[in-house]
């Protein structure tokens, strides 16, 4: 076979590719550090325009339970427990749903119904939050209200989580909602981490005379154990910084109650209802000093997710390579 000539770069193309590397390098360096910077300057500004507050009551800020704006008294405890509370009431309802459907779509489903399932559990991320705040008021709260309420206080009454007046809106109401939002999260992301399990783990519990189900719970889903928990922070961090569906049904009311059936308040929620109402600099202050704690644990939250789940992906994709 006659031999093709490849084309010579003469040393003035050869230089003009390695400054255009050179630039290419710079600018991509460039715009990964802005992103960084962008993460460092809003909590530089947010810790400067929160001085005032931390001045003024340091820890007490965080241990205290008052918060009143005509006194500038304030202290964040139930808006703590409020997102705690909620944030793992959701994660209670929407981790054995995720995870369910996150196992049947990437190991048990026929593979011609697992494309429109997936496409449409994962839809539900893209329906606004009012959406998910109107339907709460007007479908969730009153079935609430009328059918479960009621069932749960005449059946596990005598709980301290199951007593009280049934509101329809509260801490309960602002869980289910939560639970829905972050479903479609951890649905994807386990999905995912499921579907990066090399099929050789499969194939070996198979060949050992292992059932389908203890295949996908000895291979499966021990392999990519640290991913999914990561989906779960995952969406646990989504349901910590949701703010306007759990507004409208949590009720918001700064108080520490027991009883899942009374109104609460997180820390969103405080940031949303009362920042226009800030007349005073320590008011503002104190709401900016709420809104870089919680800033400050949504971005650890969803790093240690982060972690968890490349620690599945990445000996995944190097084995691949």
């Amino acid at each position: 076979m006659p031999e093709v000539a490849l084309p010579r770069l003469d040393h003035a193309s050869r230089r003009h590719r390695h400054w255009g590397d050179h630039v290419f390098r710079l600018l991509a360096r460039c715009a990964a550090l802005s992103l960084l910077g962008l993460v460092v300057t809003l909590v530089l500004v947010m810790g400067r325009a929160a001085l005032p507050s931390m001045r003024a009551f340091g820890w007490r800020f965080l241990v205290t339970s008052t918060w009143d704006p005509v006194a500038e008294v304030f202290g964040v405890l139930p808006l703590i427990y409020g997102t705690i509370v909620s944030s793992m009431l959701a994660l209670l309802l929407a981790v054995p749903l995720g995870l369910g459907a996150a196992i049947f779509l990437a190991e048990l489903a026929p593979f011609w119904i697992r494309p429109p399932i997936a496409f449409l559990i994962e839809l539900l991320a893209a329906v606004p939050s009012v959406v998910y705040g109107l339907w709460g008021i007007f479908v969730l709260a009153p079935f609430l209200r009328d059918w479960i309420q009621p069932t749960l206080g005449a059946s596990l009454g005598f709980l301290p989580l199951f007593q009280g007046p049934p509101y329809g809106i509260g801490m309960l109401a602002a869980g289910v909602i939560l639970a829905i939002m972050i479903l479609p999260f951890i649905v994807a992301v386990s999905r995912e981490v499921l579907l990066a399990v090399p099929n050789t783990q499969r194939e070996a519990a198979l060949a050992l005379g292992a059932t389908r189900w203890e295949a996908t719970h000895v291979a499966v889903l021990r392999y990519g154990k640290s991913g999914l928990i990561g989906a779960i922070l995952l969406g646990l961090g989504r349901a910590i910084g949701e703010t306007m569906a759990v507004t409208m049904v949590i009720g918001n009311r700064p108080e520490i109650s027991l009883s899942l059936f009374a109104p609460g308040y997180t820390m969103a929620s405080m940031i949303a209802n009362e920042f226009t109402e800030a007349t005073s600099d320590l008011y503002l202050s104190a709401l900016i000093e709420v809104g870089l704690l919680l800033f400050v644990v949504t971005v650890v939250v969803n790093a240690l997710a982060r972690l968890l789940v490349w620690s599945v992906g990445g000996p995944v994709q190097r084995g691949r390579e």
